[in-house]
């Protein structure tokens, strides 16, 4: 619209305002709604006036990158569809993923269980009620064989969320890979070598910050040289989850992004440019459809200004935002569980909307057990159709010039910028997380958000309105008795058949090499390869690197 027509909406608004408006609303009044951030009652161009197109906005796949990384978007490739899974053996979640891979999933996001990603061992006492709980049980090279035995990794790309263990990980990974005869520069990854959300949300840290963000960059500067299709994920998930706001969420993913980058490039072996190319932003989404697709927009826009104006990198895809988020599921009920479709595939639409390069969603039964076979098909599913007949995927940022949409881009950005501004002014990700502020600052919000569903601020259908009585009745996970059993006789087994001096001298170049400044890779693969378990390298890091121990938060 033309400048000087815009100019004429504010005195015609005005008379709508003072006649239309408020004759209807004597009648009938506004509802109290409840939104992280306040909506107007109405968006007009007026809300767009001091924008520009081609500075703003411009076009997909082109700097700002905000209506998208790629020029056609799903108009040319619907997202890669993923499901975050593990229960069990390695077998059994090996059958999970196989079922998944058949039905459309290409990603395989392997969700480890507690004391995998804390790095101890099935047959540890200190653990043996979490074996195989809410993950996978993986303590040697022998199980991540079982994992990947049958997944054609020509075609699937390896996600996971486990962040302290993700060298370790990775190198059995890599070495299963080599066993079964396939090129490591080949594989297709997702890392998370981003550990700074442990120590604000999931809580599976192991060893203090500075020795972690070792490990993290060990990998990537690994992998930049030797599986150039692997990523590194930064994960906001738990914060959104923990109960931020999606200006913390989106600010939290993209400042700590800026610390590893710059991380990596005092260590002189790791091209900024390269690295951030292959950065993931993995932050949760929401049922709030405008506010999770506007955030999606402006993390992309604020990402490719930051990396442009603080390196300038010749790689242009480092100014892409890669958004590969999970549904949330902490607003999935146990009430009324089968609701939690409707939800999930709001939040699926949501990520769509806003541009989502991967999307994982949770299952509809997650507040109850872990997922059954039936509930993961189900969020396969709302995926697909999604994509496929909702039309959301026939042009390119659907949203795109929506005022409001345009309006509410805007203000997150800009709450975001303000947010990693007082981050670094703080000292930085590493500082903030050791004072305690951004714990402090995310709790508050949580508080916030509890206190809005107590009093009924904030509607969540079935738990506290629209509520019914009762009797539950669903298909339930019903976890192996004898799993406990059957990974105490495995680790028996492994531990008698190996050649336990190969695995003593290995564990030994794995310590001197933690005391040094070598990339541990390398003698990681050899410990694995000769199958140390998890929980014997962990002990030889933790002795070296010491243990992370949190100071007391007060909200």
């Amino acid at each position: 619209m033309p400048n000087d027509k815009i100019s004429e909406i504010p005195a015609k608004q005005k008379e709508w305002e003072e006649g239309s408006l408020k004759e209807y609303v004597k009648e009938n009044p506004e509802r109290d709604i409840f939104t992280e951030i306040p909506a107007k009652t109405l968006y007009t161009p007026v809300d767009r006036a001091d924008s520009e197109y081609l500075r703003d906005i411009g076009f997909p796949g082109e700097y700002p990158y905000v209506r998208g990384i790629t020029p056609t978007m799903y108009r040319s490739r619907i997202w890669p569809m993923s499901d975050y899974a593990g229960f069990g053996t390695a077998k059994e979640t090996a059958e999970r993923h196989k079922h998944l891979l058949a039905h459309g999933n290409t990603h395989m996001a392997v969700a480890c269980d507690i004391p995998t990603q804390l790095g101890y061992d099935a047959d540890d006492p200190l653990v043996e009620a979490e074996v195989g709980l809410i993950g996978v049980s993986l303590s040697s090279l022998k199980d991540v064989e079982d994992l990947l035995a049958d997944i054609p990794l020509d075609r699937v790309t390896i996600r996971g969320s486990t962040s302290s263990l993700v060298l370790p990980l990775w190198a059995m990974y890599t070495v299963a890979a080599e066993k079964k005869g396939f090129p490591v520069n080949k594989m297709m990854g997702d890392a998370k070598p981003d550990v700074m959300d442990e120590y604000l949300g999931r809580g599976t840290y192991i060893f203090p910050p500075e020795h972690s963000l070792r490990l993290s960059l060990d990998l990537v500067e690994y992998g930049l040289k030797h599986i150039p299709n692997l990523t590194y994920q930064i994960n906001s998930y738990t914060i959104h989850e923990q109960g931020s706001t999606v200006v913390q969420d989106g600010a939290y993913s993209l400042a700590t992004a800026l610390f590893y980058v710059e991380e990596g490039r005092k260590r002189g072996t790791i091209d900024v440019g390269e690295f951030a190319a292959r950065i993931s932003q993995h932050p949760a989404i929401h049922t709030h459809l405008f506010e999770e697709a506007a955030k999606s927009r402006a993390m992309r826009r604020l990402w490719a200004r930051l990396i442009k104006e603080r390196y300038n990198p010749a790689n242009p895809k480092a100014m892409r935002c890669v958004i590969d988020p999970n549904t949330g599921g902490s607003v999935l009920t146990a009430q009324q569980a089968e609701i939690n479709i409707i939800r999930i595939a709001m939040e699926i639409l949501a990520a769509a909307m806003g541009g989502c390069t991967v999307i994982a969603p949770c299952s509809y039964d997650e507040a109850l057990t872990i997922p059954t076979k039936k509930a993961v098909t189900m969020s396969l599913r709302a995926q697909q159709i999604i994509a496929y007949e909702s039309g959301v995927c026939d042009t390119v940022d659907p949203l795109g010039g929506s005022y409001y949409v345009e309006t509410l881009t805007d203000r997150i950005e800009k709450e975001m910028l303000d947010f990693i501004n007082k981050i670094e002014a703080q000292g930085g990700m590493m500082e903030v997380i050791r004072s305690g502020w951004l714990k402090k600052e995310i709790s508050r919000s949580a508080y916030l958000k509890q206190k809005a569903l107590e009093d009924g601020r904030q509607v969540r259908v079935g738990l506290n309105k629209f509520c019914v009585e009762e009797d539950i009745h669903y298909e339930m996970h019903k976890p192996n008795p004898q799993l406990l059993e059957i990974r105490r006789k495995d680790l028996k087994k492994l531990r008698a058949e190996r050649d336990s001096a190969a695995v003593r001298s290995s564990l030994e170049a794995l310590r001197k090499a933690a005391q040094g400044t070598e990339n541990l890779m390398p003698f990681l693969q050899d410990a694995v390869r000769n199958y140390a378990t998890i929980g014997e390298i962990t002990r030889v890091l933790k002795d070296v690197f010491g243990e992370y121990k949190p100071k007391p938060i007060s909200v």
